[in-house]
């Protein structure tokens, strides 16, 4: 299917693999970036970008947090672009969680910030920026608190949106569109476009100030030329 679709990057929630599957993980002209932790096998991600987009992941030093975060590279006149997939197993504890908020305020920084993942809080009501749970009202907050906006309109499991996708820009994401399920998957797939943003640029454009010029010594220098020798023989579009 990625290959079908082409797409250039690719998330994947909840993997159900470790190292003895990276054989079959792999796809032809794509870089994988991946977190796996022992004792759940729900847990881990998978985030595939295609190589040609020049991809590094940062580092966070917390394993506590199932984040992922990938800035690929713009182009020259391009601004580089934060990628970060993230899933919040349902009642994570409190203190996870604001590591993971701690996590955003660093990464927000960034001036094309691009988030998916699945919250695993139901209770969210997207439309009204409302939650009935003191935690969700957290996510909330501090969705907002980085200038944060949630794209999907759809529900993505069942009746409930569980699946989101963020943006730090307004204009960076569009075509949002839920397209169903794969095989087995009980999760809705999301599908959208990535716009780049143009760095600001300095440009420095010299003029000649004519009023500062020295027209005697132009006209000394001119004057110094061997005119007749130099146009001997030439016609008037060579001269």
């Amino acid at each position: 299917m990625v290959k079908q679709e082409s797409y250039d990057v690719v998330t994947i929630m909840e993997t159900w693999w470790d190292d003895s599957h990276n054989w079959s993980a792999a796809l032809d002209g794509c870089k994988l970036f991946r977190t796996h932790r022992q004792g759940r096998r729900d847990e881990g991600m998978a985030l595939y970008i295609r190589e040609a987009l020049n991809a590094m992941e940062i580092e966070t030093n917390d394993d506590k947090v199932e984040c992922l975060w990938v800035r690929i590279r713009g182009k020259a006149n391009k601004a580089d672009i934060l990628v970060g997939v993230c899933y919040r197993p349902p009642n994570q504890e409190e203190e996870v969680d604001n590591l993971f908020y701690k996590q955003l305020v660093d990464v927000s920084r960034s001036p094309a910030l691009v988030l998916v993942g699945d919250s695993n809080l139901p209770d969210i009501c997207w439309e009204l920026n409302t939650a009935e749970k003191r935690w969700s009202r957290r996510f909330l907050e501090c969705m907002e608190d980085n200038v944060l906006s949630q794209l999907v309109s759809e529900p993505t499991r069942g009746e409930t949106m569980l699946d989101l996708l963020f943006a730090n820009r307004e204009g960076l994401v569009g075509d949002v569109m839920v397209r169903g399920r794969l095989r087995k998957s009980g999760h809705e797939m999301i599908e959208f476009s990535i716009f780049g943003e143009t760095r600001r640029g300095f440009n420095e454009t010299s003029t000649l100030d004519v009023q500062r010029a020295d027209f005697g010594l132009n006209k000394r220098l001119i004057q110094r030329v061997p005119w007749e020798a130099a146009l001997k023989n030439k016609g008037v579009q060579e001269g």
